[in-house]
């Protein structure tokens, strides 16, 4: 499986890091959260301010990785 690095700042990262479970990598820790659902389905278990952060750093991702 093929790796692509991120960067977040401090703040995103706690917010990620929250998240975790025992056990849980990073990667399924964002799969659990942003998986394929819409993002209308999440509505409630984050933040609007989160929801926002997330989708940001999805779109940033897709941006790079078609650079």
């Amino acid at each position: 499986m093929a790796e692509e690095t991120i960067s977040l700042d401090e703040e995103a990262y706690e917010r990620l890091k929250s998240h975790k479970r025992e056990g849980e990598s990073f990667s399924d820790v964002v799969k659990r959260i942003a998986g394929e659902r819409s993002w209308t389905e999440v509505a409630g278990i984050l933040s609007e301010e989160e929801a926002d952060e997330l989708e940001s750093l999805v779109e940033d991702g897709r941006s790079r990785s078609r650079d």
